[in-house]
């Protein structure tokens, strides 16, 4: 699986303004809301839904990175967002250091597998620090978002 083929192009922040784990999570969804994937009205209850999954454990999996994720009814298929803290967000990681990129992922209740197929790819993705690095420094969309792209030819 790829990470353009679910991550929503028009709701990726590169420059997140919030400073704690709960702001970050609800700009994400903001943004995933504004681009039209998420439906105005289930903006809290998925806000909740990434809370209520985080408190079972942090999802801040070390070195600079976070990767909260939920199953919510109001999505028809897996979404995502990837967001950059340039200032570094404190996320209870594993390494307790801050979070600067976070990946949001919410897929529909009754699609196990493709959520851990997205989990995988983003993970991997994930482990490569020059695709890390590159992406910290980013400060576009469009930067990003041929980041993503790059990273998906690379993995075929």
């Amino acid at each position: 699986m790829r990470m353009s083929d679910f991550v929503v192009r028009e709701a990726i922040v590169p420059n997140l303004a919030a400073t704690t784990k709960e702001a970050a999570i609800r700009e994400m969804v903001e943004s995933l809301r504004a681009s039209g994937h998420v439906k105005g009205n289930d903006l809290e209850d998925v806000v909740a839904h990434v809370l209520k999954r985080e408190k079972l454990g942090s999802t801040g999996i070390g070195r600079g990175v976070a990767i909260p994720h939920t199953k919510h009814s109001s999505v028809d298929r897996l979404i995502g967002t990837v967001a950059i803290s340039h200032q570094g967000i404190p996320f209870d990681s594993l390494d307790r250091e801050p979070v600067y990129l976070l990946i949001l992922l919410i897929s529909p209740d009754n699609n196990p597998r493709e959520h851990l197929r997205a989990l995988e790819s983003v993970s991997r993705n994930l482990k490569d620090d020059t695709f890390c690095r590159f992406l910290r420094q980013a400060n576009t969309r469009e930067a990003v978002w041929d980041l993503i792209q790059e990273v998906d030819q690379k993995s075929g």
